[in-house]
């Protein structure tokens, strides 16, 4: 027990002192950005002096170290700081994050369903195909056109997972919307600042989920062909044990951590991507508040979504390494 929980606690230790040094390198960047915080707020008619009074209502005119740890500070209390405009980011950000948060779940279950399937698929052909019945047992055509596609596999999930998401994104917006004038190119909100209908969160999903599908593909058929080489895996198949079985009990279980550790730094991948996507479909998350903090040169605006994001990575990470430890307890 104690054994696992010292382990645990170092790599949540280390994840915490990285996750403080980047809030203070965003603290740095931002305060090397050209312009103002006070002429963004105040407008280009501002005097010197009302620049000056409001730099001092800011906390602007405070050495950097300083800004930074009264900051922080707030943020161990559960208190992020007002907005350069004088707006509780705490309500800010309770406002913008559910609809990132959902965005990114959507993305990350299209991500974790459709990864599992092709992959498992994809390794039957050096497994034990428990996913496709025995080519005796299907027409010719039919034989013919898996094989095409498993082929496929190999360039397509290349070609997937090099591709920007707002390439992806454009690309979608252009075939689906433009073209085809299948789904809305842009998102519309209702009262609860959620989308408007659902069909507006499709593109937006598929833009964010398919580069995570043509990497974790990869890594899950990677992970199953690697755990079928194992001497108890042979000795399932040769006693007769159902293909099916086999990939659930004796194959799945020993790539699980594998393929956990790369779902989890998925997470990271999906919430940053989705900043980029939010602003191209005009979606109402946290990728509209950091654009704007950005333009404002809002340190503690922009520190403040990247804290949020990255305790959520945090909490992932963390599942991941409980589910990667059960697994190798398990099976050690």
């Amino acid at each position: 027990m104690v054994g696992g929980v010292i382990p645990f606690a170092r790599a949540l230790f280390r994840r915490i002192v990285l996750l403080v040094a980047l809030l203070a390198t965003v603290f740095v960047v931002v305060d090397l950005l050209p312009g103002s915080t006070a002429r963004a707020v105040l407008g280009r008619d501002a005097t010197p002096d009302q620049i000056a009074a409001k730099e001092r209502e800011l906390g602007l005119d405070r050495p950097l170290p300083e800004r930074f740890w009264r900051w922080i500070s707030g943020v161990l209390t559960g208190d992020f700081g007002d907005t350069a405009r004088g707006r509780s980011i705490n309500e800010l950000l309770a406002a913008k994050f559910p609809p990132t948060l959902l965005l990114g779940g959507l993305a990350l279950t299209v991500t974790a369903v459709a990864s599992l399937l092709l992959g498992a698929w994809w390794a039957g052909r050096h497994t034990i195909a428990p996913f496709t019945l025995p080519a005796r047992l299907v027409p010719r055509g039919l034989v013919a056109v898996r094989r095409s596609v498993l082929r496929s596999l190999q360039p397509a999930t290349t070609i997937a997972a090099a591709v920007p998401e707002f390439v992806v994104a454009t690309l979608l917006i252009l075939v689906f919307a433009l073209v085809l004038g299948w789904l809305p190119a842009v998102t519309l909100t209702d009262r609860s600042g959620f989308p408007a209908s659902p069909d507006m969160l499709v593109l937006p999903v598929l833009a964010l989920a398919i580069p995570q599908v043509g990497w974790n593909t990869r890594v899950v058929r990677a992970a199953l062909v690697d755990a079928a080489q194992a001497p108890h895996v042979e000795s399932a198949v040769l006693e007769g044990i159902a293909p099916r079985t086999v990939m659930l009990r004796h194959i799945m279980p020993f790539a699980l951590p594998t393929i956990v550790a790369s779902f989890a730094t998925t997470v990271g991948m999906v919430l940053g991507g989705s900043l980029v996507v939010e602003t191209i479909f005009n979606y109402p998350g946290l990728g509209a508040v950091l654009a704007g903090s950005v333009a404002d040169r809002d340190v503690s605006v922009v520190a403040s979504v990247v804290a949020l994001s990255g305790a959520v990575i945090m909490v992932m990470l963390a599942v991941a390494d409980g589910i990667r430890a059960w697994s190798l307890r398990g099976h050690g």
